[in-house]
């Protein structure tokens, strides 16, 4: 199955999973663990700005760094940048924070709230060079549209 029906099949499983839901973990822990097992990555979970820093939220894979500050690594980038940020090398990626050294490329996409404002990001990595690209990005920024009205208050 090609990568772009994968996730239409993905975004579609995720609207079910959250379709009258109301709790935010709840939420962000069915979707990481949906795009985790359906795309088979390495690591998929949440950071959400916790008013400090962006905390470790729901996630699917080994330990994870509990918190990142803002501008920092991949996800604080992302998140300062208030856009995507596609690694195909992590080793690359000035200032990396290296949760695990399995780890070779991720991606990390911003989380906004309904008014547009960032609070957290889907990342994600990989044990492989050069795993995500411009489908990737794509495809996760729509998963992550649909969580806005999730992303006001969830903790």
């Amino acid at each position: 199955m090609k990568k772009e029906e994968k996730y239409k099949q993905l975004t579609e499983q995720v609207r079910s999973l959250i379709e009258g839901e109301t709790d935010a973990v709840s939420v962000m822990a069915n979707v990481a663990a949906a795009i985790h097992h359906e795309m088979g990555f390495f690591w998929t979970g949440f950071y959400i700005d916790m008013g400090d820093c962006l905390h470790l939220g729901p996630f699917q894979g080994p330990v994870a760094c509990t918190r990142i500050a803002y501008g920092r690594g991949v996800c604080g980038a992302a998140f300062e940048q208030r856009k995507s940020i596609v690694v195909p090398d992590v080793e690359l990626f000035p200032g990396h924070i290296a949760c695990s050294s399995l780890s070779r490329s991720e991606i990390v996409v911003p989380v906004f709230n309904d008014d547009g404002q960032p609070m957290g990001v889907l990342d994600i990595d990989s044990r492989e060079l050069a795993t995500f690209d411009d489908t990737d990005r794509v495809c996760l920024e729509r998963i992550c549209a649909l969580l806005s009205p999730f992303v006001l208050n969830p903790m």
